[in-house]
Protein backbone atom coordinates (compact mmCIF):
# COMPACT_ATOMS: atom_id res chain seq x y z
CA UNK A 1 0.00 0.00 0.00
CA UNK A 2 1.50 3.38 -0.98
CA UNK A 3 2.31 5.82 1.79
CA UNK A 4 -0.61 8.18 0.99
CA UNK A 5 -3.06 5.28 1.23
CA UNK A 6 -1.60 4.08 4.52
CA UNK A 7 -1.78 7.65 5.81
CA UNK A 8 -5.43 7.96 4.75
CA UNK A 9 -6.31 4.66 6.48
CA UNK A 10 -4.51 5.82 9.63
CA UNK A 11 -6.22 9.22 9.53
CA UNK A 12 -9.58 7.47 9.28
CA UNK A 13 -8.91 4.72 11.83
CA UNK A 14 -7.67 6.96 14.65
CA UNK A 15 -10.81 9.15 14.90
CA UNK A 16 -12.98 6.05 14.55
CA UNK A 17 -11.14 4.36 17.41
CA UNK A 18 -11.49 7.54 19.48
CA UNK A 19 -15.22 7.68 18.89
CA UNK A 20 -15.40 3.97 19.71
CA UNK A 21 -13.64 4.56 23.02
CA UNK A 22 -16.06 7.37 23.89
CA UNK A 23 -18.99 5.16 22.84
CA UNK A 24 -17.65 2.32 25.01
CA UNK A 25 -17.50 4.61 28.05
CA UNK A 26 -20.96 6.06 27.42
CA UNK A 27 -22.44 2.62 26.72
CA UNK A 28 -20.75 1.24 29.80
CA UNK A 29 -22.31 3.96 31.96
CA UNK A 30 -25.76 3.66 30.35
CA UNK A 31 -26.05 -0.08 29.70
CA UNK A 32 -23.34 -1.60 31.89
CA UNK A 33 -20.55 -3.94 30.88
CA UNK A 34 -22.51 -5.48 28.02
CA UNK A 35 -23.00 -2.02 26.52
CA UNK A 36 -19.26 -1.36 26.61
CA UNK A 37 -18.55 -4.74 25.00
CA UNK A 38 -21.11 -4.01 22.27
CA UNK A 39 -19.50 -0.65 21.54
CA UNK A 40 -16.02 -2.15 21.39
CA UNK A 41 -17.13 -4.96 19.07
CA UNK A 42 -18.93 -2.48 16.79
CA UNK A 43 -15.86 -0.25 16.59
CA UNK A 44 -13.62 -3.19 15.72
CA UNK A 45 -16.07 -4.37 13.04
CA UNK A 46 -16.15 -0.92 11.43
CA UNK A 47 -12.37 -0.51 11.46
CA UNK A 48 -11.89 -4.01 10.06
CA UNK A 49 -14.53 -3.71 7.31
CA UNK A 50 -13.55 -0.22 6.21
CA UNK A 51 -9.82 -0.95 6.38
CA UNK A 52 -10.16 -4.10 4.28
CA UNK A 53 -12.35 -2.17 1.85
CA UNK A 54 -9.70 0.51 1.45
CA UNK A 55 -7.02 -2.11 0.72
CA UNK A 56 -9.27 -3.84 -1.84
CA UNK A 57 -10.08 -0.52 -3.48
CA UNK A 58 -6.41 0.45 -3.77
CA UNK A 59 -5.49 -2.91 -5.30
CA UNK A 60 -8.30 -2.49 -7.80
CA UNK A 61 -7.10 1.00 -8.63
CA UNK A 62 -3.62 -0.30 -9.29
CA UNK A 63 -4.57 -3.29 -11.44
CA UNK A 64 -7.82 -2.10 -13.07
CA UNK A 65 -7.89 1.72 -12.98
CA UNK A 66 -10.84 1.94 -15.36
CA UNK A 67 -13.02 0.16 -12.77
CA UNK A 68 -11.97 2.34 -9.82
CA UNK A 69 -15.08 4.52 -9.52
CA UNK A 70 -17.55 1.68 -10.06
CA UNK A 71 -15.63 -0.50 -7.63
CA UNK A 72 -15.68 2.27 -5.02
CA UNK A 73 -19.45 2.64 -5.26
CA UNK A 74 -19.97 -1.12 -5.17
CA UNK A 75 -17.61 -1.45 -2.22
CA UNK A 76 -19.39 1.18 -0.11
CA UNK A 77 -22.79 -0.31 -0.92
CA UNK A 78 -21.52 -3.78 0.05
CA UNK A 79 -19.98 -2.49 3.27
CA UNK A 80 -23.18 -0.75 4.34
CA UNK A 81 -25.20 -3.86 3.47
CA UNK A 82 -22.85 -6.08 5.49
CA UNK A 83 -23.07 -3.70 8.46
CA UNK A 84 -26.87 -3.96 8.29
CA UNK A 85 -26.49 -7.75 8.22
CA UNK A 86 -24.33 -7.57 11.35
CA UNK A 87 -27.00 -5.51 13.12
CA UNK A 88 -29.74 -7.96 12.05
CA UNK A 89 -27.75 -11.04 13.06
CA UNK A 90 -26.82 -9.69 16.49
CA UNK A 91 -30.11 -7.94 17.33
CA UNK A 92 -31.18 -10.64 19.82
CA UNK A 93 -27.76 -11.57 21.19
CA UNK A 94 -26.99 -11.88 24.87
CA UNK A 95 -23.23 -11.44 24.38
CA UNK A 96 -23.53 -7.65 24.42
CA UNK A 97 -26.11 -4.87 24.39
CA UNK A 98 -27.57 -4.80 20.83
CA UNK A 99 -28.65 -1.13 20.88
CA UNK A 100 -25.22 0.03 22.00
CA UNK A 101 -23.74 -2.16 19.26
CA UNK A 102 -26.03 -0.75 16.57
CA UNK A 103 -25.62 2.89 17.56
CA UNK A 104 -21.86 2.59 17.82
CA UNK A 105 -21.75 0.82 14.46
CA UNK A 106 -23.67 3.67 12.85
CA UNK A 107 -21.67 6.46 14.46
CA UNK A 108 -18.31 4.79 13.86
CA UNK A 109 -19.18 4.23 10.19
CA UNK A 110 -20.14 7.87 9.73
CA UNK A 111 -16.96 9.02 11.48
CA UNK A 112 -14.83 6.70 9.31
CA UNK A 113 -16.39 8.03 6.09
CA UNK A 114 -16.04 11.67 7.20
CA UNK A 115 -12.43 11.18 8.32
CA UNK A 116 -11.53 9.31 5.14
CA UNK A 117 -13.08 12.07 3.03
CA UNK A 118 -11.22 14.75 4.97
CA UNK A 119 -7.92 12.88 4.74
CA UNK A 120 -8.34 12.36 1.02
CA UNK A 121 -9.16 16.02 0.43
CA UNK A 122 -6.14 17.15 2.49
CA UNK A 123 -3.70 14.82 0.73
CA UNK A 124 -1.67 16.24 -2.11
CA UNK A 125 -2.25 13.60 -4.78
CA UNK A 126 -1.31 14.52 -8.32
CA UNK A 127 -4.15 13.95 -10.73
CA UNK A 128 -1.91 14.42 -13.77
CA UNK A 129 1.67 13.28 -13.80
CA UNK A 130 3.89 16.05 -15.14
CA UNK A 131 5.66 15.30 -18.40
CA UNK A 132 9.36 14.69 -17.92
CA UNK A 133 10.37 15.83 -21.42
CA UNK A 134 12.91 18.61 -21.84
CA UNK A 135 10.40 21.20 -22.91
CA UNK A 136 10.19 20.56 -26.64
CA UNK A 137 7.32 22.14 -28.51
CA UNK A 138 4.26 19.92 -28.85
CA UNK A 139 3.53 18.68 -32.31
CA UNK A 140 0.42 19.95 -34.02
CA UNK A 141 -2.14 17.28 -34.62
CA UNK A 142 -5.31 17.73 -36.52
CA UNK A 143 -6.30 20.07 -39.32
CA UNK A 144 -4.91 23.59 -39.44
CA UNK A 145 -7.32 26.09 -40.87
Amino acid sequence: MPSNDARIVLQAAVPTAGVGAVAAVVSGVVAGGKGAIGAIVATLVVILFMGIGMVVLQRTAKSLPHLFQAMGLLLYATQVLLLFVFVAVFKDTTLFHPKAFALTLLVATLVWIAAQTRAHMKSKILYVEPDSSTGSKPEKTGPSS
